[in-house]
């Protein structure tokens, strides 16, 4: 892992290949592990850059400046100039896709393909916005996940049958959840409200001009596929794909069909 400064405040990433440069987002309360079956395949053949989010993995919090997603892809950018890369593609699930696109719409030049994975750039559906930051509060409070919440949020980033067929990536991530206290839940909660409370980047969708390839877990609840079939409405010339059996850690749930489809999109856009 490498590290990176801003204003005091370390972000680690990994840095992975040679070839034209990738960047990878996670889901928040995941890092930069979560990508470790597609790096192993793509780093092959390009350079896998895979920062922490603030609070998460080994980065510290985030800054004070840093209080929205624009303001985390200024981060990234800040990043990119440190290690002299001025062009890439950006390849984020989650939360990574929502700061993705904003990246995308401050250096478009820079940015050669997008691909969004089991995210949603609009605003958070009012409903979901007030159950999400319901139980940011609750965390805050505690500064802990409580066991019920736990029991809530764990099925939420998985296939329907996840604990018959993927028992150990679910146990891990539950354990996660688990470990979540003091500071450390409170600087987590910081930015849930910045994912939840994100702005509508749909204002500006016809600037997302690039190659994208949006892909989704046929499984996944909080991001469902309704969410996915729209930004591929109102991208013009993305490319969809619906991962069988999958929820929203879909990369980690199918990750030969995930790594499949974006060697062939990645071939294409970036030939």
């Amino acid at each position: 892992m490498g590290t990176f400064t801003i204003d005091n405040k370390t972000m680690h990433f990994l840095d992975k290949g040679e070839g034209p440069v990738l960047v990878f987002g996670h889901s928040y309360l995941w890092d930069s592990a979560m990508w470790a079956p597609q790096v192993e395949a793509l780093s092959q053949h390009y350079r896998c850059i895979v920062p922490d989010l603030w609070s998460h993995g080994q980065s510290e919090s985030a800054p004070e400046k840093t209080r929205t997603l624009r303001d985390y892809a200024d981060d990234i950018l800040a990043l990119l100039d440190h290690l002299n890369i001025d062009n890439f593609s950006i390849i984020g699930l989650s939360v990574g896709g929502m700061w993705g696109a904003e990246l995308v719409l401050k250096a478009p030049a820079r940015v050669q393909s997008l691909v969004l994975m089991d995210t949603f750039i609009g605003y958070e559906p009012e409903v979901t916005h007030a159950k999400y930051f319901a139980m940011l509060d609750t965390i805050a409070d505690l500064k802990l996940v409580p066991a019920p919440m736990i029991d809530m949020i764990t099925p939420m980033f998985f296939a329907r049958n996840a604990e018959q067929n993927t028992p150990e990536l679910v146990a891990q991530f539950r354990s996660h959840l688990a470990g979540l206290n003091g500071q450390h839940a409170l600087d987590i909660t910081r930015i849930g409200r910045m994912v939840f409370g994100r702005r509508d980047t749909f204002e500006e969708v016809e600037k997302l001009t690039l190659p994208t390839l949006i892909m989704v877990g046929a499984e996944d609840s909080p991001r469902p596929p309704l969410e996915a079939q729209l930004m591929h409405d109102a991208i013009d010339g993305s490319q969809y794909v619906i991962i069988p059996a999958a929820g929203h850690i879909s990369n980690l749930e199918q990750p030969e069909f995930v790594t499949k489809h974006l060697v062939e999109f990645l071939g294409a856009a970036i030939a």
